[in-house]
């Protein structure tokens, strides 16, 4: 694949630069480049099909203008051009505060973006070989995109750039249990790479999109923000791969920074998918805006937060930990909140090993919908493939390990669940009377057999008279050396 090839070559040559330090920053280096190919390839596109269209990047700064021409500027002159009039250009772009305003977009891209290169030469040669994918060519933009999939799985090893990152098999389990439709109102408040949002981009349109008309109206209801810059400029640049064409939808801003009670009716949303950040704390201050809910958990916040955004009859789904199923305290009322506002109506239990190398953490997928207090919750308990102790980055989990949770599910309507020897049900009135801890282990789990305690007391005698007489040996030797 010749996308595959140039990529890897870019990032060859991005090795012998003494300024790019490490996979998180070589990604970003690529990704703001990449950016700017890709919005001036949909330029010239849109430049002939509609009327009037202008580009967003002012013209000295377009890409073919700069940067196509093979035989251009390098060197020293290509850096001072980049960092001493590119950056502070883009950096500095009025918008205009009207809807599908493109240079909000460019702006907002390189808010914080930085050029790591410090060699001409090489920057030359990688701008050269991006010259080499046309994104207006749709098998090469697919190519790509799978590609840039892999760059996203890549940032897991990336030091904590990896937090970014949510399994594609889990984000496409996750869909496809909601089942989004064009025109609902899908939000992610903190969506990271934008795995979410391409996922649930790619069900719209692979199930329900037929007509230009239909593609608008699901992207014009997308929405999502995301606190930090890298990742926000990842998700932007996924979007237009996805043929967004207008991703400003996807804000760079803290969501948790607004008060709870702020968000008002017409701010609603019919969905939320979302792995918000787990074990991480808000900066001092952030917990005010959550009067009812004071802590500095930021899932937690995000959690008191989707029960508040979604409409009447709105649905969710949220990767939230273990700690949040069993811990105390604020915990213990935001699960009575949402137990009280919303029907929780299924808790899938992952394995630890799901998110690794990033994290070797208990996971949950939490499935939601608001209007109605949750009755019954079942439990479904994801197993790692037989013959494979723990998912790793050479076996990481696959959309076909939930295969056997979609078959058991039910359908729309969750007809005709029955307990397994994965799956189980639990009412609200039980939950309750343990003090809203939602950590249940599996009834049906047969508990491991340890033996006989009399034997296994017999054999730990045995096994330290054994090692007490090697140490007797031990000192007798030595003993005997130092006498000489």
């Amino acid at each position: 694949m010749i996308v595959r090839t140039t990529v890897k070559s870019i990032q060859d040559i991005m090795r012998q630069d003494v300024g790019v330090d490490g996979d998180a920053q070589r990604i970003s280096q690529l990704c703001w480049m990449f950016f700017l190919k890709i919005v001036d390839d949909q330029d010239q596109e849109l430049e002939l099909t509609r009327n009037g269209y202008s580009s967003p990047i002012p013209e000295e700064f377009q890409w073919r203008n700069w940067a196509a021409n093979p035989e251009g500027i390098t060197g020293q002159a290509l850096l001072d051009f980049i960092n001493d009039e590119l950056f502070p250009a883009l950096k500095g772009l009025q918008v205009s505060g009207k809807q599908g305003d493109r240079r909000r977009v460019v702006r907002d891209v390189f808010e914080d973006a930085y050029n790591y290169m410090k060699s001409g030469q090489l920057l030359r040669q990688v701008v050269n070989k991006i010259n080499q994918v046309d994104f207006n060519n749709l098998d090469e933009r697919r190519h790509f995109g799978e590609f840039y999939e892999q760059l996203l799985n890549d940032l897991q090893s990336a030091g904590n750039a990896g937090e970014y990152y949510t399994p594609r098999a889990v984000t496409a389990f996750m869909v496809d249990r909601i089942d989004p439709h064009p025109g609902e109102i899908l939000f992610d408040p903190a969506c990271g790479t934008g795995g979410f949002l391409s996922c649930a981009i790619n069900h719209m349109e692979n199930n329900y999109v037929r007509t230009p008309k239909q593609r608008e109206t699901m992207q014009g209801a997308l929405r999502a923000v995301e606190k930090k810059q890298l990742p926000h400029m990842l998700c932007v640049t996924n979007m237009l791969l996805h043929g967004v064409e207008d991703p400003s939808f996807v804000r760079h801003d803290n969501t948790l920074a607004r008060p709870l009670i702020s968000w008002n009716k017409d701010e609603r949303v019919d969905i939320v998918v979302t792995n918000p950040p787990f074990g991480g704390r808000e900066e001092d201050g952030t917990e005010d805006n959550f009067p009812t809910f004071r802590t500095k958990e930021t899932a937690d916040l995000f959690l008191a937060l989707i029960i508040r955004l979604l409409k009447r009859d709105g649905r969710a789904a949220v990767v939230l930990p273990d700690g949040t199923l069993f811990g105390e305290g604020v915990k213990t009322r935001l699960k009575e909140h949402l137990m009280e506002e919303c029907n929780l109506h299924t808790i899938v239990r992952l394995p630890n090993s799901v998110f690794k190398p990033y994290a070797s953490i208990g996971t949950n997928l939490l499935f939601f919908e608001k209007g109605t207090p949750t009755r019954d919750i079942w439990f479904y308990e994801h197993r790692v493939p037989d013959g494979q102790k723990a998912y790793s980055m050479t076996k990481p989990i696959r959309l076909e390990h939930f295969q056997s949770c979609i078959e058991w599910w039910g359908g729309k309507e969750r007809r005709g669940r029955e307990e397994t020897p994965q799956a189980w049900s639990v009412s609200a009135e039980e939950v309750k009377a343990r003090g809203y801890n939602l950590d249940i282990k599996n009834p049906h789990a047969v508990a491991d057999e340890h033996g006989d305690p009399e034997t296994l007391l017999s054999e730990l005698a045995r096994a330290e008279a054994e090692t007490a007489a090697y140490r007797d040996q031990l000192k007798a030797i030595l003993a005997e050396a130092l006498a000489r």
